[in-house]
């Protein structure tokens, strides 16, 4: 007998009313099939098709493990995390990566979760090191697993599928079809759910292109950040050095822009992904480690400053935007000198941007860094009445919250910012007194 997640307060906690289709299909195919391929563009919520199946699933009587999710990058794992809290399942689930403490691992895996989100590499360690019991692990679900096999995780997943021996239900998810399924997942004769939609249906999605007249883009980048009357953009390029040349670059010249890649620190790497997310830092110039699986909100506008060597990664790239019934561009920066890819169509409009001079306006927010998070107790609620009460910031003032495990980040207006910090500068938050200032910019790192 399911549990029927419909008529409970799931989708009512997750601020949705419905699911779509493709969510309908995969929640009945992934309850009543043993094996199950789900096909689905960047953006349509793959995440919630396979989580409220697994809560359907699970048993409040069994003590352990009951499902192992397995994805490529630990923020593909945090933001999967993050949509289970918000269902709001009495249900535990930890995540387990490469960078996080091994020792709040141990401790989190002591007391074991229902639901278990790790990177391959990691869970292979905790299987070798014998942390958590395999023996009611039902479920396994491969999320992007078409990028954990891309990224080479086959000798760890071979190991970590070797390990479930009761499993009877297996999730393959991913968002580019034809990828061969390895044999080691034991995946045989999977039901197909393919919601890929073909080149055509995908109308809401405008292409652009800006031709170059300097080698070095730079210039062109600029002028089309100018142009786009302040709002926000991801722009992709194929080097994490690159990422951070350019990114400084764009410093230089008036543009609040940071960098991600897969190079950085677990801290830096979240500090940039907050900073974009709160509107601090409007512009952020990634390697493709941004292209799929992370929780950053609709764009409007996607950046080719170099262009991917596939066409499956120029789609994951683009999927970033036009989700759903929303409409975005993709713009395509290119110079004469620069090998043609056979995957575009170079016959698409051309954005002439060299007169757009104007700088967009200045972030709204500010990052704030607070040296505590869920560890120490803090919670947002408690850092909403602290800025409030002792920072004096009215409602407006305050915006995106991120609390995590030892630190917190909050977004506050621009001008607010200098008045906050002198008002809290002696004061306490729930008893205890926390480092409260600027968050810290990531910069490039001198060689």
């Amino acid at each position: 007998m399911y549990k029927n997640p419909h008529s409970n307060n799931l989708l009512l906690n997750l601020g949705i009313d419905s699911l779509n289709e493709m969510q309908e299909t995969a929640s009945d195919a992934i309850l009543n099939d043993a094996n199950v391929l789900l096909l689905s563009p960047t953006g349509s919520g793959k995440t919630l098709a396979f989580l409220l199946p697994i809560f359907e699933l699970l048993d409040e009587y069994v003590a352990g493990v009951q499902c192992l999710i397995l994805v490529p990058s630990r923020e593909l794992a945090l933001q999967i995390e993050q949509v289970w809290k918000k269902m709001g399942t009495t249900y535990k689930v930890n995540v387990c990566y490469g960078g996080h403490s091994i020792d709040t691992e141990f401790k989190n895996l002591s007391n074991p979760p229902a639901v278990l989100i790790g990177t391959p590499g990691r869970i292979a360690d905790h299987l070798d090191r014998a942390t958590f019991k395999t023996d009611a692990i039902l479920t396994l679900v491969l999320d992007e697993f078409d990028k954990s096999l891309q990224l080479g995780f086959h000798e760890e997943m071979s190991f970590i599928i070797s390990k479930l021996s009761k499993l009877n239900k297996r999730v393959l998810v991913s968002a580019t079809s034809g990828i061969e399924i390895p044999k080691y997942t034991r995946v045989l004769n999977p039901t197909i759910l393919d919601f890929i939609p073909s080149e055509e249906t995908k109308v809401n999605l405008s292409m652009k292109l800006i031709i170059s007249k300097e080698k070095d883009k730079i210039g062109s980048l600029f002028n089309l950040i100018c142009s786009l009357k302040s709002q926000s953009a991801l722009v992709f390029c194929n080097h994490r050095d690159a990422a951070e040349r350019i990114s400084g670059a764009l410093n230089e010249k008036g543009i609040y822009a940071t960098y991600y890649h897969g190079g950085m620190d677990q801290d830096e790497r979240e500090r940039a992904l907050i900073q974009f997310r709160n509107g601090s830092m409007p512009y952020l110039i990634t390697t493709d480690l941004a292209a799929r699986g992370l929780d950053i909100p609709e764009m409007k506008h996607v950046i080719h400053y170099h262009l991917p060597s596939t066409e499956d990664e120029f789609t994951h790239r683009n999927g970033r935007t036009a989700r759903m019934l929303a409409s975005g561009t993709a713009y395509i920066i290119t110079h004469e000198s620069e090998k043609k890819q056979e995957y575009i169509n170079y016959g698409m409009p051309i954005l002439k941007v060299d007169n757009a001079t104007t700088l967009p306006k200045p972030p709204e927010f500010q990052t704030i860094y607070i040296s505590g998070g869920k560890k120490n107790k803090l919670n947002k609620i408690d850092i909403v009445g602290f800025f409030s009460q002792k920072g004096k910031l009215e409602k407006g003032d305050l915006g995106l919250i991120e609390v995590k495990d030892f630190i917190s980040f909050a977004a506050v207006k621009f001008n607010k910012v200098k008045d906050f910090l002198s008002n809290i500068r002696d004061e306490k938050m729930k008893g205890k007194k926390f480092k409260i200032e600027v968050a810290r910019k990531v910069i490039k790192k001198e060689e």
